[in-house]
């Protein structure tokens, strides 16, 4: 299997699984919590590769996002 083919399946499961956590600690719908991620730096960062963070826990990462830009996205 191509890299890339590998590297995108993995961020596609990584992004699932923030949304899933998002969901799940925010008691939000995953539409809710898909709008949330979506818009937000960190899932711009995830997507161009930025800084090796897509490499983090997903956990970690759901963290990052709710500790530092949940107050700040529109919803």
């Amino acid at each position: 299997m191509d890299e890339d083919i590998l590297e995108r399946n993995y961020q596609e499961r990584l992004e699932e699984r923030i949304i899933k956590d998002l969901s799940e600690s925010l008691n939000i719908s995953k539409e809710n919590a898909m709008d949330i991620y979506y818009n937000s730096a960190l899932a711009d960062k995830i997507a161009k590769g930025r800084y090796g963070i897509q490499y983090l826990d997903y956990k970690v990462l759901s963290r990052i996002l709710r500790e530092t830009e949940i107050g700040q996205l529109p919803c």
